[in-house]
């Protein structure tokens, strides 16, 4: 199932990740296909970090990458926005990069859209003027998320390797 302009789009639920959502999210993410532009899966002491990394950023930015939720309270995946980490040494350093990253049984079902639409209110509300989608080049369905929110493509770009491309998108955020 695809959403369209005449279906509307799934209810979602967004809360700041608690501990327990460390092994929900890696219980989702557990995934070859999910995890195939990152990596691939992560062991849970990853998440464990990751999780309360994002407490400490909704406590001081507003925003965080939260939990998501569909309408029964079953972890879908992860939505939001933080700052892209000062210690990489690639990428939009002192950017908001927003993104979103579901389990497989929620894909094409507009999740992603959804949850990437109330994060966007999430951090204008917050008062972020402008961020950032970092995605690999051939993850259609991220780039079809971004492109679907009036992201611009800035940038194309080799990844760290060498051997694939990434994307740069970017929004201008107007002021609530």
């Amino acid at each position: 199932m695809t959403t369209s302009p005449t279906r509307p789009l799934p209810a979602v639920q967004m809360r700041v990740p608690t501990h327990e959502d460390a092994h929900a999210w890696h219980g989702v993410f557990d995934d070859p296909h999910v995890m195939e532009f990152l990596g691939g899966p992560a062991e849970l002491s990853s998440y464990v970090e990751i999780t309360a990394r994002q407490r400490m950023h909704d406590a001081q930015l507003g925003y965080c990458l939260w939990t998501l939720l569909d309408e029964e309270g079953s972890v879908l995946g992860f939505t939001g926005a933080q700052p892209w980490p000062r210690e990489k040494e690639w990428g939009p350093v002192g950017e908001i990069e927003i993104g979103w990253r579901l389990g497989r049984s929620a894909w094409g079902r507009g999740y992603a859209y959804a949850a990437a639409l109330a994060t966007l209110e999430r951090v204008r509300g917050a008062g972020v003027p402008r961020v950032v989608a970092m995605i690999e080049d051939t993850n259609a369905r991220s780039v079809a998320v971004a492109e679907r929110l009036g992201m611009t493509l800035a940038e194309r770009f080799p990844l760290p390797g060498g051997s694939r491309y990434g994307r740069r998108y970017e929004l201008e955020l107007d002021r609530p």
